[in-house]
């Protein structure tokens, strides 16, 4: 199909181009090449996010995040063939070229396979907090269940995880718990499985994991009840997987500015002054993938929180990774976070979602 062509890039463009074609193209690649169409690389979204973290900015050249030997197939190489060399391979696509090595086409494993299918892993709701910095809003309300553009906070939740083939959820609960229940349901509605862990106690960001009652082969998708955001759930839990890690957390870049003018000294020598500076750091998105073997890790019945968890995997050698968010992200902690929220609902996410 022609439509393989809207996934070139050209290797003059930037970071900030690669993330424009990554999302406009349901291919999830960029392929790199000349005016030749012959293929320099390619650029997937996790080569986008390690760039990031690697420092890059959006005006970086592209060809900073690119993977300039990727496995190709020759035109003509039977679908089956393909098929197995990507799963063989754990690839999602693989580019098309002919004996030139100009591209000629992109076939990607869920043409070949069964897209659209109900994914088995877990999703984990955290969304039995108190919601005290909301107060008054959160008086007779569950945090979970305020409205943000016009529908509870939870719900949008739930739609986003459900419009990327997550139909399994646990949801914990505590405060106000029955309204949740009561909203939720078992999850017909949606067309989910929808399940509650019962904190009887307040049992922190993480504690409730310990009151899963089955187990699973597959990674847990983790996430805390008061975060708005349309990240692409499918990208990171196939960064996870190609990681292989044992525990992913996703992050967000977050600048402060130091209000005055900062004195590098050095034995009572000025160095240097550097005016009100910018520092940058990542820091944690209350979203989170893990491997079934972490819930080992969580006590049973007291407070238990994720970076205890992520503390925990590291001391016992466990692969842990970060996931960059670059997507819309925001905590609705406070007032002002519910209103920003509100003002941002209607242009980042579509009321269709979840049908």
């Amino acid at each position: 199909m022609a439509d393989w062509k809207k996934a070139l890039l050209p290797p003059n463009a930037q970071l900030a181009d690669a993330i424009r074609v990554l999302e406009g193209s349901p291919y999830k690649i960029c392929l790199v090449a000349d005016e030749r169409q012959v293929l320099l690389g390619t650029i997937t979204d996790g080569d986008v996010r390690r760039a990031i973290l690697r420092g890059l900015g959006l005006d970086a050249p592209a060809t900073e995040a690119m993977k300039s030997t990727p496995t190709t197939g020759l035109a003509g190489t039977p679908a089956e063939a393909l098929r197995e060399l990507m799963e063989r391979l754990d690839l999602s696509q693989i580019p098309l070229i002919d004996e030139m090595g100009r591209v000629v086409g992109l076939t990607i494993l869920k043409s070949l396979a069964h897209a659209g299918e109900p994914r088995p892993n877990w999703v984990v709701l955290m969304a039995g907090g108190l919601g005290n910095r909301l107060r008054p809003l959160t008086e007779d309300t569950p945090k979970p269940l305020l409205k943000v553009g016009r529908k509870p906070l939870l719900e949008t939740i739930l739609e986003t995880f459900r419009s990327h083939q997550f139909r399994n959820f646990y949801i914990s609960v505590n405060y106000k718990s029955e309204m949740i229940k009561t909203h939720f349901g078992d999850g017909e509605k949606w067309k989910c499985r929808v399940r509650y862990l019962e904190e009887n106690d307040r049992l922190g960001t993480a504690g409730a994991l310990g009151l899963i009652p089955d187990t699973t082969d597959h990674p847990l998708m983790i996430m805390n009840g008061d975060v708005l955001t349309n990240v692409d759930f499918s990208s990171l839990l196939d960064f996870h997987m190609e990681q292989k890690s044992k525990a992913t957390m996703c992050v967000r870049e977050f600048d402060f500015q130091v209000p005055y003018g900062v004195v590098n000294i050095e034995d009572h020598h000025i160095k240097s002054i550097a005016e009100k500076p910018v520092h940058s750091f990542f820091v944690n998105a209350g979203i989170y993938v893990i491997e079934p073997e972490l819930l080992d890790l969580v006590p049973k019945d007291r407070p238990f929180d994720m970076p205890e968890l992520f503390g925990l995997a590291l001391e016992k050698g466990m692969t842990s990774v970060a996931f960059p968010i670059r997507e819309y992200w925001t905590d609705i902690g406070r007032i002002d976070d519910f209103h920003r929220a509100n003002g941002d609902y209607d242009s980042i996410f579509e009321e269709t979602r979840g049908s």
